[in-house]
């Protein structure tokens, strides 16, 4: 089964360009301040100029619906990921700006029928470990809750992903899953992403 690859948490311009050059399905940024992996003041043209092929993913966290419409247009956005209390209405008004994926925080008391509302408005779900902060943990989940999903819809997979969860990631047999999201396991830095590692993660991850 071959897995899309998400990149997130990117910053730096050399080190952007560097991932790049990896070839990730997609590749995130976060505009959400109170993020360590901010992007700030990045120049929208270096997002703008990565290639089509792709997919620059803006995540935010409950942020006013015209600032994401925005920053669709200011970076040439292909993706928004949605990483707060959003609404399935809020997912309905930037559906078809760009591809939008709803995050949710999966804990032992997370009920997946609430998907159910959202399933119209959105590309993917994007399942991630509960946290106060949004994300961004670097800890993974019990991946057995995922058997309490019985929606269709398609999800990338997160929170703490990294090399030592290859082998799981392969006894993994659902056709739902669609991408695999990884960030703060690949970093030297808040932001700054070891690609010597991701490589070898990238390598791997398209053998299973």
């Amino acid at each position: 089964m071959k897995y899309k690859l998400k990149i997130c948490g990117m910053k730096i311009p050399a080190n952007i360009t560097e991932v790049v050059a990896l070839q990730p399905d997609y590749i995130g940024f976060i505009f959400y301040p109170r993020s360590k992996r901010f992007i700030g003041n990045l120049d929208p043209l270096l997002i703008k100029n990565i290639p089509a092929s792709i997919k620059t993913t803006g995540v935010f966290v409950n942020e006013e619906l015209e600032t994401v419409k925005n920053a669709i247009i200011t970076y040439n956005l292909k993706a928004v990921q949605l990483h707060g209390q959003e609404n399935a209405a809020y997912c309905e008004a930037l559906k078809g700006h760009a591809e939008v994926i709803k995050a949710f925080g999966i804990d032992e008391n997370f009920n997946f029928d609430t998907l159910d509302e959202y399933q119209a408005y959105t590309d993917y779900f994007l399942f991630d470990t509960q946290t106060p902060d949004h994300g961004g943990s670097g800890k993974t989940f019990s991946w057995q809750l995922l058997g309490n999903y019985k929606n269709g819809k398609p999800y990338f997979l997160s929170g703490g992903i990294g090399i030592d969860q290859l082998a799981e990631l392969e006894m993994i047999k659902d056709e739902r899953l669609y991408a695999i999201d990884i960030n703060s396991k690949f970093e030297l830095s808040p932001g700054l992403k070891d690609t010597v590692l991701l490589s070898t993660f990238k390598q791997a991850l398209d053998k299973i």
